[in-house]
């Protein structure tokens, strides 16, 4: 029997450059970028600037150091952030908020919805003693959408407060916008409308998008310069980065199309709910699904090339732009017929 081939639901970090994209790289203005600062990369650098409302962009070769280099830059040794439950900041990037920004984390509860804290309660942990044995609280981070709620969505006016109460503790506040396009394109807002009042941001262009590697990191011009120091630090000063630059610049012309992913998440939880599963209705490309056995379901899954991975006890299934509306449709009827 031939095993059929598996629709993959993991992540939307999946994706690959087509035709197209693969051309752009192939025949993109190129030059030393450490040394004269790359053509194509300084092109997309300033057009993820314009889109985010800030002054100034740095490419990076990932999410996860775009936001540490945030956090070194916005932390002192000893300093103590405060970051949703559940933040990527906190759990999926190897403690490196501590290990080499030297901050201590303290995560916040999910008082305002999936993923999203209240302003209060930003105000009421921050406990800004000065004694010379308390932490010193610096920083906030935000996540938006956040990955380890299923990809909610914090709305402007939400962001907008949580921004505002850190301002008035005399906090910085760093942004983890690593799905922020699909945020804007859920909401129907431009990107700029999810960054005000933010120190820092950084967004992602593997993610959905195509690309098959590179974050933006963005802010004010010093910061940016100071960030590009810290880049080279950690080993991510490239070369002739312009052959990746040309791929986000692609990937940037295909936000919109993130609507699609989140149509058909919708798909997905609508057939999954009609086969008896309980799915938290998706707000983007992402939905959780609560089952008696994780593992176990991931494992039937599979068996009939259904992807999926596990998230805070959870499935966690993801659309994107290399599963179409009739992959989706395929994938529900091998675990109808699975009686998965």
């Amino acid at each position: 029997m031939t095993t059929p081939a598996s629709i993959d639901l993991r992540s939307d970090t999946v994706t690959r450059p087509d035709e197209q994209m693969l051309a752009a790289m192939a025949a993109a203005e190129v030059g030393d970028d450490v040394l004269d600062h790359d053509p194509t990369m300084r092109a997309l650098e300033e057009r993820v600037a314009q889109l985010l409302g800030t002054a100034s962009a740095l490419w990076v070769p990932s999410g996860t150091m775009g936001n540490v280099i945030a956090l070194m830059l916005h932390l002192k040794r000893g300093d103590r952030f405060l970051a949703p439950r559940g933040a990527h900041v906190l759990n999926h990037e190897l403690g490196s908020a501590a290990w080499l920004a030297g901050g201590m984390p303290d995560p916040l509860e999910w008082d305002a919805g999936p993923g999203a804290p209240t302003a209060e309660a930003v105000r009421t942990q921050a406990n800004l003693t000065m004694a010379y044995d308390a932490l010193h609280t610096t920083l906030l981070c935000l996540e938006n959408t956040h990955n380890g709620a299923g990809g909610a969505v914090l709305p402007p006016h939400e962001h907008a407060r949580l921004a505002a109460a850190a301002k008035e503790l005399g906090l910085k506040v760093h942004l983890d916008g690593a799905r922020l396009w699909n945020a804007s394109v859920a909401l129907g807002v431009p990107p700029a409308a999810l960054t005000v009042g933010v120190d820092s941001v950084q967004v992602c262009l593997s993610k959905g998008l195509g690309a098959p590697v590179g974050s933006v990191l963005a802010g004010e011009a010093e910061f940016i310069k100071a960030g590009r120091r810290i880049r080279k630090m950690l080993g991510g000063g490239v070369r002739q980065g312009g052959v990746l630059a040309a791929a986000g610049l692609i990937a940037l012309d295909r936000v919109d199309a993130l609507a699609d992913d989140h149509d058909n998440a919708r798909v997905l939880a609508d057939g999954l709910t009609e086969r008896g599963w309980q799915v938290t209705a998706p707000q983007t490309n992402m939905l959780l699904a609560a089952v008696p056995d994780v593992q176990l379901t991931l494992q039937r899954l599979r068996s009939v090339g259904v992807l999926a991975v596990p998230m805070n006890g959870q499935v966690r299934f993801v659309t994107h732009r290399d599963v179409s509306k009739s992959d989706v449709e395929e994938a529900l009827r091998r675990i109808g017929e699975a009686g998965i």
